[in-house]
């Protein structure tokens, strides 16, 4: 049988094709670090490490369940003994796009806190956040359908 240099020329360009697609399908996203830590605004903060993505924009999803105890605190700085505090519950979501550099992305999402909502001191007394705690936290590359639990957190700003 012979090969002629159109047929030649296709077989090359097949092979070379198969190549270069091979590196994309070669992604292999993994999570490498992940840590979750509360900023003094109430926040949730996760800082994450990702390998094996290859380049181009990845997006991100996190999410968690939140618990926040919101007090009122006077012009002494303490929090009266009454019945003036306020626990709310809810999720918090947080999303984000970031570049991959060397196959590589390395950054961090916040969420949160959930408001107070219409809880709201006396007359000389202000609203704090006294304490947050986030549970069920999960990142996920949605990108690449890679997701990691992270252990949950919490915060005490004010004892009450």
């Amino acid at each position: 049988m012979k090969i002629t240099k159109s047929v030649l020329v296709a077989i090359i360009a097949f092979v070379a094709a198969l190549v270069m697609a091979s590196p994309a399908s070669a992604v292999a996203a993994k999570f490498h670090s992940v840590s979750a830590s509360v900023a003094n605004s109430g926040a949730l903060v996760v800082a994450f490490d990702e390998r094996g993505l290859g380049e181009g924009d990845i997006d991100y999803t996190l999410t968690a369940d939140s618990t926040a105890v919101y007090a009122c605190i006077n012009g002494g700085g303490n929090h009266p003994q009454a019945a003036n505090k306020e626990t709310v519950n809810g999720d918090v979501s947080a999303t984000g796009s970031f570049e991959a550099k060397n196959g590589r992305v390395q950054a961090s999402l916040s969420a949160g806190p959930i408001s107070a909502g219409d809880f709201s001191c006396p007359g000389g007394q202000r609203l704090v956040l006294a304490s947050v705690s986030y549970s069920n936290i999960v990142l996920t590359d949605t990108t690449n359908g890679t997701s990691v639990s992270v252990s949950g957190i919490s915060r005490t700003f004010f004892d009450v």
